[in-house]
């Protein structure tokens, strides 16, 4: 499937604003993908800014690219930058192959966890994305990231495979559109 190319669009929910990454998120990227206990479990490791510009890029250029991707997420009162949540293809060198499933994933400012924000953002996305997709859409974990396994399991996705990635034991799970 290859969309017209497209910008993301604006979701809101009541406490959420979802939209599309522009470069001026930068700062707020490299606050995010910087701090140890958010990549804890997402790649093991602060990220460089470099890497979260080029973030930032494929970010925006999924979008332009094949009409859908992630957006950055704030609070709608504040304005509050809490994270990114959405869809990609990444073409994982993964077994078993998530190929021509939406990869779906989120991360969030660790001030934003346990106030019900991810799970906000995910079922806004999902309900965005079942107009769109029509393979399961897919996510992998970390296993010791129970957090998100719970979110994930809270939003319908259930376990399909344990498997490893870069070496690294991993989860992938699945949701059927309902």
């Amino acid at each position: 499937m290859t969309p017209a190319l497209r910008a993301a669009p604006v979701l809101e929910t009541e406490r959420l604003v979802l939209r599309g990454h522009t470069t001026s998120d930068f700062d707020d990227g490299l606050a995010l993908w910087s701090d140890p206990d958010v990549t804890r479990f997402i790649g093991g490791r602060p990220a460089a800014g470099e890497e979260v510009w080029a973030r930032t890029l494929r970010y925006i250029g999924h979008w332009q690219a094949l009409g859908y991707g992630f957006w950055a997420i704030f609070e709608k009162g504040s304005g509050r930058f809490v994270g990114e949540a959405g869809f990609a293809d990444f073409h994982r060198d993964i077994v078993p192959s998530l190929a021509g499933m939406p990869e779906m994933g989120w991360a969030l400012q660790p001030w934003s966890h346990g106030r019900g924000y991810a799970t906000e953002a995910i079922q806004t996305a999902l309900a965005w994305g079942q107009t769109l997709f029509s393979a399961p859409a897919c996510c992998i974990i970390s296993p010791g990231n129970a957090p998100s396994v719970r979110v994930a399991e809270k939003v319908g996705f259930r376990e399909l495979a344990q498997t490893s990635y870069h070496g690294e034991p991993t989860v992938i799970y699945r949701r059927d559109w309902i």
